[in-house]
């Protein structure tokens, strides 16, 4: 019996109820009937000494008998006699933190009673000199720190309830909140229930409700209509190749072209990975999480672009048909690409589709893609790298993450590395032996940029270690907000 016959049948895991786009339903315009409103009370760290000789003595007791000083993040609970939760006073320091509510929902969820939670809702106390900036970071910060991938738990937390406060920017900060949730569920699910097909029916889904057009080109038609990487990748699974090309927007506005590396799962092919490199690798597809994430809040907030967005959707298994070290693969660049690694398969795919994405000209073209281990060892899980062929955008991009929360550090180009992708038996290889890895793998994504594209490429890791407030371990949106800012000061020029 062929080896393809005795697993060609698919393993998925069991269908349910749940979507990618669930996203917590915790904002409400008003208290909900039958809850009990609480106040929250913001007070600037460095001006708690005043405020508390404004205070009276019942209330600073009750604070201070919990250590609580306004601290950033800080969160003090202010009970009734009755031990009814009446009040709840948040420390913030002068620059406002978008996780400075995921604090509180994290601080209600340990110390109130689920059954109790659940029957109260949350308003800020007026007057506040919150600014509209505040209140979107408050109100995004407070959902996010609510969101939970529990598709496959029986026990749900409880997500508490926020009224939104008057001034409120909730097309903006629904836009936020779905982008963030949906990236992080795409990321999250397993690869049984992620795969290639799953990951182009996702962003059909997410095209149909934007209202924007999609095309998938599958499995032997990536050949005919030149895709040959993204074909000699994914051909080692039963699991087969896709590109995703989706477009929004009015031609006449600026092209702006996003390319997001969707493996689905890596294996690291014939070059197998061990069993702990292995394991988190159903969130390689994070790139193409992210792209969609950002298109999601483009088309969301009208921004005044012409976006496309492509994916590569593929899965890097190993079987009799998985291309070898040492192959040599054509490319549609019309590059011969020497097989140094077939774990270094990101970068395989993606080349294809920039080329592909440069023959359209756009004005701006990013990748997003959880592309190499180098990156994590230089800056951590938290900090994407910035490589870019253009520094002054690379610097308004970084400038921009490093003020809004979303980290992201330019790394440099550096040209003297690139002998160490090429070959003698090909125009270029897929991997060299330099220990700056991160860097040779965007030489090698250069390769394929048109000299006149203003190109930037992320890596990223796309994924949340150990958890923190807002940010629950595992599938991670990360560099979506910086991006969308990006976009929004070069194309929308507007202020918010």
């Amino acid at each position: 019996m062929p080896v393809a016959s005795r697993r060609s049948t698919p393993r998925p895991v069991k269908k349910s109820s749940y979507s990618f786009l669930s996203a917590p339903d915790v904002l409400k315009t008003s208290v909900p009937k039958g809850l009990h409103s609480v106040a929250l009370h913001v007070v600037r760290t460095e001006g708690f000494s005043a405020w508390s000789k404004k205070q009276n003595k019942n209330l600073l007791s009750l604070i201070s008998a919990q250590g609580w000083t306004a601290t950033p993040g800080s969160v003090a609970l202010v009970t009734k006699t009755d031990g009814t939760l009446d009040e709840v006073y948040v420390g913030c320091g002068l620059l406002f933190s978008l996780y400075t509510f995921a604090q509180v929902v994290d601080t209600l969820q340990k110390n109130i009673p689920a059954d109790l939670l659940k029957k109260m809702a949350f308003s800020f106390s007026t007057p506040h000199d919150l600014s509209p900036r505040d209140i979107t970071l408050a109100c995004t910060g407070w959902a996010l720190a609510c969101h939970q991938f529990d598709a496959y738990k029986a026990s749900k937390k409880v997500a508490p309830v926020l009224v939104l406060p008057k001034g409120a920017d909730k097309v903006r900060i629904d836009a936020q909140i779905q982008a963030a949730t949906l990236a992080r569920n795409l990321v999250n699910l397993p690869a049984n229930a992620m795969g290639p097909e799953e990951l182009a029916a996702a962003a059909k889904t997410i095209a149909t409700a934007k209202q924007a057009t999609i095309k998938i080109i599958e499995d032997k038609k990536l050949l005919s209509e030149n895709f040959p990487l993204v074909y000699g990748v994914g051909d080692s699974s039963l699991r087969r190749p896709r590109v995703i090309d989706i477009r929004w927007g009015k031609a006449s506005d600026p092209k702006v072209t996003l390319v997001g590396k969707g493996v689905c799962f890596d294996t690291g092919g014939l070059d197998i990975k061990p069993s702990a490199g292995m394991l988190n690798m159903k969130k390689d597809m994070g790139g193409a999480a992210m792209v969609l994430a950002v298109l999601w809040l483009v088309a969301s907030l009208k921004l005044p672009i012409n976006l496309r967005v492509i994916i590569p959707a593929v899965e890097n298994s190993v079987s009799p048909q998985a291309f070898r070290p040492m192959d040599i693969l054509p490319s549609r660049k019309g590059l011969s690409v020497e097989i140094g690694n077939t774990d270094a398969e990101g970068r395989l795919i993606l080349a294809d589709c920039l080329t592909w994405a440069c023959e359209d000209k756009p004005d701006l073209l990013i990748d997003f893609a959880t592309l190499t281990g180098h990156i994590r060892t230089a800056l951590g899980m938290d900090i994407p790298a910035i490589f870019s062929n253009n520094d002054v955008i690379a610097q308004q991009l970084q400038g921009i993450a490093m003020s809004n929360e979303d980290p992201m550090w330019q790394m440099p180009l550096y040209q003297p590395y690139k002998p160490d992708i090429m070959s003698p038996v090909a125009d270029i290889n897929n991997a060299g032996n330099n220990q700056a890895g991160g860097i040779t793998a965007a030489l090698f994504l250069e390769s394929f940029i048109d000299k006149t594209t203003n190109w930037i490429h992320l890596d990223l890791s796309a994924w949340e270690v150990t958890g923190r407030p807002g940010r629950p371990r595992g599938g991670a949106d990360m560099g979506v907000r910086a991006v969308l800012e990006l976009l929004e000061q070069r194309y929308a020029k507007k202020k918010r």
